[in-house]
């Protein structure tokens, strides 16, 4: 998952651990794709698949749907809800928009957005709600609010707080099984949904790209970003869903700095005295791709098209961040993921 830094990941214990060591060529035995370049090898329009995976965490998630007037108004609401919200670490939670819905998608006929945001817990994560919710899309012309997991079991109050904005001039009202609140405002009235679901999600599913230049880069980062983000179920955190930014945990120099530059992955780095560099010789520029989901499958699905998409010129390798398989239990191997779309 991002972090203040995004190869940055907060583990149930008390230490951060860095992202992005992954091991060059990967595990031996896995296939051979057009024009191999030997065992374990996938080549795509000329672009390395190295064979490795991607290592994610569990994680907690919410979905919030927003009606307005207009998809603008909504979209509007949506994204300051989003805003700073790119890394749990630095940020307390990890959200952006899922999905633009048409009027016959929405509780109340309008039109609408849908909002995935993700924590460590159902408490944290409840607080982060009424936190964004009420400064954010109370506030915003014309906007509803409505729980998007209706058959979540576990159940986090947001307009069942909320509702005392409305100093008691609040009223509220039950249709099929669910309590709603209207609050009064200048406008006219904010409706919200009492609760809001939360299911068991994963974070920090990941793709790594690597380019002979920036424009290469984030050529292919961009296309990658573009069909990853139709589907539903996922969301790309940081901004424009891409990152440039990676971490190391702790740095060589400063000692009191919980995190530093990814020193083994910057172009400018590579020959310098105490730096390692990860890259191949032709590489200048990495930008990596996060991706935060429900659910395995729809990860899933995204990191397949965005690797194909980012397989463009330019691009030299593409690979992923992970730990070893020490830490997080959610490992998205490249290879079986593009067996489907090479065969």
């Amino acid at each position: 998952m991002g972090s203040a830094g995004p190869a940055f990941v907060r583990t149930p214990g008390p230490l951060f651990f860095y992202r992005g060591r992954h091991p060059r060529g990967g595990e031996s035995g896995g296939m051979t794709g057009e024009g191999g370049v030997g065992p374990g090898s996938i080549v795509r329009r000329g672009v390395r698949i190295v064979d490795t995976f991607a290592e994610a965490f569990d994680m907690s998630a919410a979905r919030v749907v927003i009606t307005a007037r207009s998809h603008a108004w909504a979209r509007t609401a949506a994204q300051s809800m989003t805003g700073f919200a790119t890394s749990i670490i630095g940020c307390k939670v990890e959200a952006g928009i899922e999905a633009e819905l048409l009027p016959q998608e929405t509780p109340d006929g309008r039109p609408g957005v849908s909002v995935l945001l993700f924590g460590f817990d159902a408490a944290g994560l409840g607080s982060r709600l009424l936190d964004r919710v009420g400064q954010t899309v109370l506030t915003c012309p014309t906007t509803a609010c409505f729980d998007g997991l209706p058959q979540a079991a576990e159940r986090a109050s947001v307009g069942g707080l909320l509702r005392h904005f409305g100093d008691r001039f609040q009223s509220s009202k039950f249709l099929e099984g669910q309590r709603y609140w209207r609050i009064p405002v200048m406008e006219g009235e904010f409706l919200i949904q009492e609760t809001f679901g939360v299911q068991k999600a994963i974070g920090g599913g990941n793709i790594l790209i690597l380019a002979t230049d920036q424009d290469a880069a984030l050529a292919a980062a961009e296309a990658a970003v573009d069909v990853m983000r139709r589907i539903r179920g996922v969301i790309l955190p940081f901004p424009g869903g891409i990152v440039r930014a990676g971490s190391k945990v702790g740095a060589k120099h400063y000692k009191k700095m919980p995190a530093s530059t990814n020193d083994a992955y910057c172009p400018t780095l590579r020959g310098r005295t105490g730096v390692t560099s990860e890259l191949p010789e032709e590489v200048n520029s990495v930008l990596e791709i996060v991706v935060d989901g429900l659910d395995r499958p729809a990860i899933e699905s995204a990191l397949r098209v965005g690797i194909e998409a980012a397989c463009r010129p330019g691009v030299v390798e593409i690979t992923a961040g992970n730990y070893g398989g020490k830490l997080g239990k959610h490992h998205f191997r490249l290879h079986s993921l593009l067996s489907e779309v090479f065969g």
